[in-house]
């Protein structure tokens, strides 16, 4: 849905900037590098900025960089001209300068479950306004629907269960028991953030989720106004789960988020903004 909603808006430029908070292993980009590679006349010029927090070390921008490398060789392959841009630091402390925008690019801001790892109010709003002073025309936001944001830990701790139970039910109706990549993801990725909610405390605990709905409110304090979902790209992507995906997946729409989740219970949620002048 993201890759396609930016390749409609940028569909005409012939630069193209994209500024992912949260790039991790730039997993996200392959399908939207290829598409761009297809179009007539030639591909637009792709700059990325990959941004996310430093690593522990005396490395910190080392998985940040073979990210652009990978990302680097992959675009190679489709003959689309590419830039890269690493920044490793804590996102409150970015400024626009170190985005290194030009006047003819067509600036996406990109972030896709990863604004719940910024410490809560004062620093979450300070990355909007940075994103607001960008002055992206594309802003994709993705969040974990989640209440186990609190500082009671019972409390916390019941709403994890709620939210982890539905994941779990999905995996095991999706996925054999025994299958590695299963248990490898349910170890090194659900398990270690089912530890720091329950298990820690203060700054250690980064697993700060909020619902789709408190973010819109955020999102709208911090200037921004929210576009509404393609509905031609929202029937293709509807039309793909229900005819090939387990029967108890959700996709639906509410006040222009496109949410994703599992018998009813809403797990993630995508929407798209532009800063309100």
């Amino acid at each position: 849905m993201a890759d396609k909603t930016i390749g409609r808006y940028a569909n005409e430029a012939t630069r193209i900037h994209i500024i992912d908070f949260g790039i991790l292993y730039g997993f996200q980009w392959p399908c939207f590098i290829q598409g761009i590679s297809l179009r007539p006349g030639g591909p637009p010029r792709l700059k990325i900025t990959g941004v996310d927090f430093p690593q522990p070390g005396f490395k910190p921008r080392e998985r940040v960089e073979q990210t652009g490398r990978r990302l680097m060789n992959y675009c190679k392959r489709f003959n689309v001209p590419f830039e890269y841009n690493a920044i490793a630091k804590k996102w409150d402390d970015i400024r626009v300068e170190d985005f290194m925008i030009e006047r003819d690019e067509f600036l996406v801001v990109n972030c896709m479950y990863r604004l719940r790892h910024v410490a809560d109010e004062t620093p979450r709003d300070s990355v909007l306004r940075l994103i607001k002073d960008v002055n992206p025309h594309l802003f994709v936001h993705g969040v974990v629907n989640g209440k186990y944001n609190n500082p009671f830990s019972a409390t916390r701790f019941r709403e994890a269960l709620y939210h982890y139970s539905s994941f779990f039910d999905m995996l095991e109706a999706t996925i054999p028991r025994e299958d590695e990549d299963r248990l490898t993801y349910e170890r090194e990725v659900v398990g270690r953030d089912v530890m720091n909610v329950v298990a820690c405390e203060g700054c250690e605990r980064v697993e700060r989720p909020e619902t789709y709905k408190q973010w819109r409110e955020r999102n709208r304090r911090a200037g921004f106004r929210q576009l509404p979902l393609n509905a031609e790209i929202m029937g293709e992507v509807k039309s793909k789960v229900f005819r090939g995906y387990h029967k108890d997946f959700l996709l639906d729409e509410d006040s222009e988020w496109m949410l994703q989740g599992w018998k009813g219970r809403v797990l993630y949620a995508l929407s798209f903004w532009k800063p309100s002048h």
